[in-house]
């Protein structure tokens, strides 16, 4: 482990480059970054630039409340909200989202979703499977997946990278499971909690392009550190990555376009209760990030269990939600990513439809929503129906699963049939029995 000092320019969550580059083991298991190389070296891995952002809502959002609006309900279903036209005649979303609804035709609503469980987890969200089924199967999430088949894009950036921080409910800020891929394969999260404990003294970020500086600095600090017996190709390739420009520039949105980040919106620093913050920078970071080469970006945003007051939560929040995402479909439609960039934003349940005696929604396994972009898919129209009050599909019912072999589809993997071999080179098959969303592709 080491330390790189650098001057503080805050990154996408509040983090300064100080801390983000204050990694020399990314403290998984005990597992250095230089290992996790040396395991994916080992796998055989092919080359792409596709790539997708995984936004989840922890907490499960309330999908009659956001886009399946049930206006012919009783008013003790129905909620307060009102409905509003979109840029796709026919389709209506939540007055509260303005911004997605003028650029509707390059969104898809899945209306229909199922095959979840009550359970507070972002397991699903990240793997398609519950957590039950995964304790069964031990099934990878898709960026721990990527990270096997694919590798890195660029030697420079991670393939898997993970931008949730802390939540009180720590269910909620989990990248995804690398289940039987093993720690090799976890998300990079640049976050304050894998910091080490030991620095390469005098050597900032400005000096770095002084290789004779560097090599000074090294040699200084392979005599202090009897764990440090040399810089073989995997341990450079970890430093290359630490102390890369292309991953650090990507992380750091204040090089943007002041106009561009301006749009995305600032959203809310503090954890909501305890779930996480609504950081919309983030937005603006994965876009960067996918840009950079990483393929799989995932994103924690806020806390969606509302209990109580669920329409003054929504109120608040949902404003925010439709400036970050509106604004990273924009960007990926602008730079040419809309082909090959997929987005999902979805939580790890829905709500139920009636409200109880403090203004809020119970959990509702029964139905939720997805909303998908970019990908190359087909996008201006909304997938599946719930009955009248918005209990359970009654039309198209869309599993989880399904998402997820759409979205392997979209990077070019025939998941069901694409052997995900373990750490023992073992061959597994996921998502026997589904196939991709025949609407979007």
């Amino acid at each position: 482990m080491l330390t790189i000092r650098g001057n503080k320019h805050p990154f996408c969550d509040g983090v300064s480059r100080r801390e983000f580059l204050r990694i020399g083991g990314l403290a998984l298991g005990g597992l250095t970054l230089p290992q996790m190389l040396a395991a994916e070296a080992r796998a055989g891995v092919g080359r792409s630039q596709k790539a997708v952002i995984m936004i989840y809502l922890p907490g499960g959002p309330s999908h009659q409340d956001m886009f399946d609006l049930k206006m012919d309900a009783p008013s003790e279903i129905r909620g307060e909200f009102k409905p509003i036209k979109t840029k796709v005649p026919g389709i209506e979303i939540c007055e509260h989202m303005p911004k997605i609804a003028a650029m509707m035709d390059k969104f898809t609503i899945i209306r229909s979703m199922t095959g979840t469980r009550d359970e507070h987890d972002s397991h699903i969200c990240m793997s398609g499977y519950s957590v039950a089924e995964s304790n069964q199967n031990h099934a990878p999430c898709l960026g721990s997946v990527l990270s096997r088949l694919e590798g890195p894009a660029d030697r420079t950036v991670p393939p898997f990278i993970g931008l949730q921080g802390k939540a009180g409910h720590m269910e909620w800020a989990d990248p995804g499971d690398t289940g039987f891929l093993g720690l090799a394969h976890a998300a990079l999260r640049p976050q304050g909690d894998i910091i080490s404990d030991m620095t390469l003294s005098d050597i900032s970020l400005d000096r770095l392009a002084n290789r004779r500086q560097l090599l000074k600095s090294l040699d200084r600090f392979r005599r202090g550190a009897d764990s440090l017996q040399g810089i073989d190709a995997l341990n450079q390739r970890a430093f290359d990555i630490l102390t890369s420009s292309k991953l650090v520039h990507a992380l750091d949105v204040t090089r943007e376009d002041p106009k561009v980040r301006a749009r995305y919106g600032k959203g809310r620093m503090e954890p909501v209760d305890d779930g996480l913050p609504l950081i919309n920078d983030q937005f603006l970071a994965a876009r960067r990030l996918v840009e950079a080469g990483a393929r799989c970006v995932t994103i924690g945003y806020g806390r969606w269990d509302y209990h109580n007051d669920n329409f003054g939560q929504l109120k608040s929040y949902l404003p925010m939600f439709d400036a970050a995402v509106s604004s990273l479909v924009q960007d990926i439609h602008d730079r040419g990513m809309d082909k090959d960039v997929s987005v999902v934003v979805w939580g790890e349940f829905g709500r139920s439809p009636r409200i109880n005696k403090d203004g809020g929604r119970e959990h509702w396994p029964r139905a939720s929503f997805a909303l998908l972009a970019g990908g190359g898919m087909r996008h201006g129209q909304v997938i599946g129906s719930t009955n009248r009050f918005g209990e359970e599909p009654d039309e198209r019912p869309v599993d989880y699963k399904d998402v997820f072999v759409t979205l392997y589809h979209n990077l070019g993997i025939d998941i069901v049939n694409t052997p995900v071999p373990d750490i023992t080179g073992r061959p597994n098959y996921l998502y026997a029995g589904h196939e991709p969303i025949r609407e979007l592709v």
